[in-house]
């Protein structure tokens, strides 16, 4: 299965009157294009709603952004927001919660282990469009999140896939992909891993945004196609890992 989290921008409409925050800044903190990448699985998820609604990746507790310091310092509504926006945005998380429960659950009846690629991409020229991008070293390509999971039980799969990745002929060099250097985990899969603690991994994708430029959210279809092609090469190598570890 692969995941789409943040790639949406809109809105409900009494959100939407009720938000401070303009459209650009809040592209800027979504995850736009990585949609484009669920195609490598054979079971997609595409969330329709932005963050800036309803954060699935976060906890049922803290999904909506009330002040400033839950939102990287942005001040999201004009106006504390009324109890019954709250209520029905939570039933959205609830009903997502819902259909990922029974999704996986058939994809572990199915193939005993299941692997959810949680495809996200961060920022790294937060100094503003004309400065320097942030350091190198502390933002690779790919930065994949692992803190979340038994490590050592999922070794075969997870090293597999960095390996591979790192491993990848990609046009113009190949890419630096690290380990937890930039995220290890949000709570979708914290929830996937004490869900399905001996049949699913839920593998953290955080792609630098390399293939946009965050400022003005053009993107560079070409990288965009590369980085997918990327992800799809390596994936039949995974699925045998997987296969494996059913096998036992």
């Amino acid at each position: 299965m692969a995941v789409a989290l943040h790639d949406a921008h809109a809105v409900r409409r009494e959100v939407a009157r009720r938000l401070l925050v303009d459209p650009e800044t809040r592209r800027r903190e979504e995850d736009p294009y990585t949609a484009e990448w669920v195609s490598v699985a054979p079971t997609r998820v595409v969330a329709t709603r932005s963050r800036f609604e309803l954060d699935l990746n976060r906890a049922r507790s803290r999904a909506i952004y009330r002040h400033p310091e839950e939102a990287w310092g942005i001040s999201v509504w004009k106006e504390p927001i009324p109890a019954k926006l709250i209520e029905r945005s939570l039933e959205n998380f609830d009903a997502f919660y819902k259909m990922m429960y029974h999704t996986l659950r058939e994809l572990e009846e199915r193939f005993g282990h299941f692997l959810v690629i949680d495809l996200h991409s961060y920022c790294h020229r937060r100094g503003g469009p004309d400065a320097p991008p942030d350091a190198p070293e502390l933002n690779p390509h790919v930065s994949i999140g692992t803190g979340n999971m038994d490590r050592d039980y999922w070794a075969p799969v997870v090293d597999r896939f960095c390996n591979a990745l790192a491993e990848y002929d990609y046009p113009g060099g190949r890419l630096d992909v690290g380990e937890n250097v930039r995220f290890s985990g949000g709570y979708f899969g914290s929830w996937v891993h004490n869900t399905f603690p001996k049949s699913g991994c839920s593998l953290l994708v955080e792609v630098k945004k390399f293939f946009m430029n965050e400022w003005t959210g053009e993107p560079d279809w070409d990288e965009i196609r590369n980085v997918g092609d990327a992800f799809a090469s390596i994936i039949p190598g995974v699925v045998d890992e997987l296969a494996a570890m059913s096998a036992r």
